[in-house]
């Protein structure tokens, strides 16, 4: 059953701009890390901030953290693993305490504060959700 998921969840897409992104499209229930943490850059604060929301998320989703390369790359890397969720703390972060949260299936992006990240995350990868 686990292969039959696996296999029909791994695709490749040509985006836009012409270049392709392997993603696996596991529904977020099953997913095996729900969301990932990324600072802008390595650099003003961005890193202390990014890790304070991992910390408050990693009790209760499976999260990782990742500021290594460029934040493109480090899109396609999530995309590739089938992370559904992935919050950019960036300078705008640390003025009004907001993130940007991007969908892996639509590759939309919406910017919300971080004191409603964890109610946002849980609805998202409920598994009611996968049921309904």
């Amino acid at each position: 059953m686990f292969l039959a998921v696996l296999s029909s969840s791994l695709r490749k897409e040509v985006l836009e701009d012409g270049s392709d992104r392997t993603v696996l499209k596991l529904p977020a229930a099953l997913a095996p890390y729900k969301v990932a943490i990324m600072p802008l850059t390595k650099k003003d604060g961005l890193p202390e901030k990014a890790r304070a929301i991992f910390d408050g998320l990693k009790f209760e989703f499976n999260c990782q953290y990742d500021e290594k390369d460029s934040p493109g790359k480090r899109y396609r890397r999530q995309d590739a693993i089938g992370t559904p969720y992935c919050v950019m703390v960036d300078h705008e972060t640390l003025e009004n305490n907001t993130v940007t949260v991007r969908d892996i299936d639509t590759m939309e992006q919406i910017r919300v504060k971080v004191l409603e990240l964890d109610a946002i995350i849980r609805e998202k990868v409920s598994m009611k959700k996968l049921l309904a």
